[in-house]
């Protein structure tokens, strides 16, 4: 199969997210030993509107539209902090205010900016993004919207249904551990499911 375009969606937080997963994914596409072949689509987006410094969270998640429209799957990574995650969602336009604000995206230390959009049409083709969604819930709700194939994986050993978000209730049946023992008691990426689940199979 030739090479597919696929979005990541994950915590990145330092301390707590789930960067190894992503990064294992990404081994597998970028190795020789394994069969997956794709783009990070989400590596993409973390390269563009980002790296522009008055960057706000509009910005990102028109972006965050864009490269998932762009992709044939949507892969989320569900950690212990991904339901009480909030980034993404202070928008106060979104919440009505008359003369709306909001903190540039990794500009904390500036403070607060006036809103840049004057005036905010209901989308029809996208998930809108002047909304109160945090950057993971955007993205799903993005990706479900579009019908893209969505693959949940918990970053652990097990099944952990009370990790999933409200709005990701109907995938506790599908969603599985991303890690696994493999046959020399050490732990590995689910590599059997992600292949399948991403048509490789």
């Amino acid at each position: 199969m030739s090479e597919m375009r696929v979005y990541i969606s994950a915590d990145y937080s330092e301390e707590s997210g789930d960067r190894e997963v992503v990064e294992v994914l990404n081994k597998w596409s970028n190795d020789k030993l394994h069969k997956v072949n794709f783009v990070d689509m989400a590596q993409v987006v973390s390269g563009s509107v980002s790296k522009d410094p008055d960057c706000r969270p509009c910005d990102l998640k028109k972006e965050f539209n864009a490269q998932i429209n762009a992709s044939s799957s949507v892969i989320i990574v569900i950690g212990d902090k991904t339901a009480i995650r909030e980034a993404g969602s202070s928008c106060e336009r979104a919440k009505g205010s008359i003369f709306p604000s909001c903190t540039p995206y990794k500009q904390n230390t500036n403070g607060t900016k006036f809103c840049k959009i004057s005036y905010s049409f209901p989308a029809t083709n996208d998930i809108g993004e002047i909304n109160t969604y945090s950057y993971i819930r955007h993205e799903f709700e993005q990706a479900k919207f579009k019908n893209k194939n969505i693959i949940v994986v918990y970053n652990s050993l097990r099944k952990e249904s009370t990790w999933l978000p409200w709005y990701m209730k109907e995938f506790e049946n599908s969603a599985q551990p991303f890690w696994v023992y493999n046959d020399f008691g050490e732990k590995d990426g689910n590599y059997d499911f992600i292949k399948k689940a991403l048509g490789y199979e």
